[in-house]
């Protein structure tokens, strides 16, 4: 019984250790900067903002995180140059205050991120104005030019989301970041219609009696109308994304839980009890992943595992087996991961299990760390796990074949030659590299001289560049690797066998 039972340890050991080590070759792995409520920007010199945002990306470089998402618009105004919005109050301190030199956060994030060969994503708040009763709005804010299109709602103020204004002007927001900006995803997070304040309304009484019967809705229907508005909002934004710039992703990363079970007639939710995205914050997450309006979807499923009202496996669980157009990735929190025991071995934290989950149940493509800073910072060793175990080496994002399916052409005259600075492998791009359906980076595998070629296995990756060059790791010239490198275009599309080199190092 001793044999048998330590023959099941050893196998179940060498199970998880092989979970922990074989990470997928694509896999989202975004992290969340935010800016609200952050002091220390507005204390910081454009030098110092600049190393500032270098050392943090130094560092998501090293954890292997391929997404940036950080947000631009905050309080509806601007973390970036803008003739519409004033700048943010979260730069300067002053909401309209230019920072020195007119110097453009956004513009510098984007250079950086794509230097590092990570994305962009400019992660923008809809309706919000304020975030409380302190905040001093610019003069030139819209909100003094249109004070009717806008509702307060406990200590802040918010767009209405029931005026066609206000799509209207959200929508000349996104376009004009998306038109000026390099970014490879619009985001919004999990505030549409603001969380309910116990014992307060919300006062869109004057909008629903003004639209609502004109689109065909009853007087008893106003959580129908509110929905159909944010409904309306995501197809606009989506529409006017694709007519900017097709290539440009939408996504969401709304509240975790959709609705709960004994909320739904048929049954549908989760067995959760809690918050609810459909009939709270009147938000059809699922409509618009269904749809095709959205591209990706995170749900914050922030939750422990074992969690009495949000239990993190029956969330993740049940958005697994949700089947939409969009891509799914999870939001994960960074500090109650780590700081909540796991339920089976109390001596680790809730880490490795969240992350088999996310491994192993199907239609699950990435993950999104919240908050950015406790992961920059280490917090209980997370970046440390990750490094070790399940972000060992680099992955690539999952393809976007909805938006374009076929590859971009192969490498021309991939070559190795001395150079006085050393071994260089390079090559010619193959095409324009501007155009998002022509190669964009390009990945370098490298494999020992008999091994087979097999660019599904991301430990042979040796780098992922927008350079057309790699220096090679000379030694003693005894001992001989095939390199191959591909392509891969705007919507993350790679080619399927690159071009090859063989060579002595």
């Amino acid at each position: 019984m001793k044999r048998y039972f330590l023959i099941i340890c050893i196998f179940l050991f060498l199970s998880f250790s092989g979970f922990t080590q074989n990470a997928p070759k694509r896999e989202f792995r975004g992290a969340w900067i935010h800016v609200i409520g952050q002091s220390q920007y507005a204390a910081m010199r454009p030098d110092e903002m600049k190393a500032y945002f270098i050392k943090m990306l130094d560092s998501l470089e090293t954890y292997h995180i391929n997404a940036l998402i950080f947000q631009v618009r905050p309080t509806a105004d601007a973390f970036y140059d803008s003739d519409i919005e004033p700048w943010s109050k979260y730069l300067t301190g002053t909401q309209g205050q230019a920072p020195l030199g007119y110097f453009d956060p956004m513009k510098f994030l984007i250079k950086e991120a794509h230097k590092r060969n990570m994305e962009f994503h400019a992660w923008l708040n809809p309706y919000r104005v304020t975030a409380s009763e302190s905040d001093v709005l610019a003069p030139e804010h819209i909100y003094y030019r249109y004070p009717e299109r806008f509702i307060k709602y406990g200590k802040q103020i918010f767009f209405d989301p029931g005026n066609p204004e206000n799509r209207k002007y959200i929508c000349a927001v996104i376009k004009d970041i998306v038109s000026r900006y390099d970014v490879d995803a619009i985001h919004f997070d999990d505030y549409f219609y603001p969380y309910p304040i116990s014992g307060e309304r919300f006062k869109d009484d004057d909008s629903f009696s003004r639209y609502a019967f004109g689109q065909g809705f009853k007087p008893n229907q106003l959580d129908d109308w509110r929905r159909d508005n944010v409904n309306r909002l995501i197809e606009e934004v989506k529409h006017t994304i694709a007519a900017t710039r097709p290539w440009v992703r939408f996504g969401i990363s709304p509240f975790g839980i959709y609705r709960n079970k004994k909320n739904t007639p048929d049954g549908s939710g989760s067995n959760t009890n809690g918050l609810q995205n459909y009939d709270e914050l009147y938000a059809d997450v699922l409509l618009w992943a269904k749809k095709g309006w959205i591209d990706y979807l995170v749900p914050q499923i922030y939750w422990e595992i074992g969690h009495s009202a949000a239990d993190y496996d029956t969330l993740i669980r049940w958005w697994s087996k949700q089947k939409t157009k969009a891509q799914l990735y999870i939001g994960q929190d960074v500090n109650r991961t780590v700081k909540t025991p796991d339920l089976v071995n109390p001596q680790e934290n809730q880490l490795p299990a969240k992350m088999k989950l996310e491994r192993t149940l199907p239609g699950i493509d990435g993950n999104c760390w919240w908050p950015g800073y406790s992961l920059i910072s280490n917090v209980q060793g997370i970046a440390d796990s990750l490094n070790n175990n399940y972000q060992k080496y680099p992955a690539l994002i999952p393809a976007y074949v909805h938006l374009r399916k076929k590859a971009p052409k192969d490498v021309k005259s991939l070559n190795a030659d001395w150079t006085p600075s050393g071994y260089l492998l390079y090559w010619k791009r193959n095409g324009d590299p501007i155009n998002p359906e022509k190669a964009q980076y390009y990945v370098i595998y490298r494999f020992e001289d008999k091994e087979k070629t097999n660019l599904a296995d991301p430990s042979k990756i040796v780098s992922i560049t927008r350079d057309i060059f790699y220096w090679l790791p000379y030694d003693k010239g005894k001992t001989k690797y095939k390199y191959v490198v591909t392509s891969v275009d705007r919507f993350q599309n790679e080619t399927k066998k690159g071009k090859s080199k063989k060579i002595k190092l």
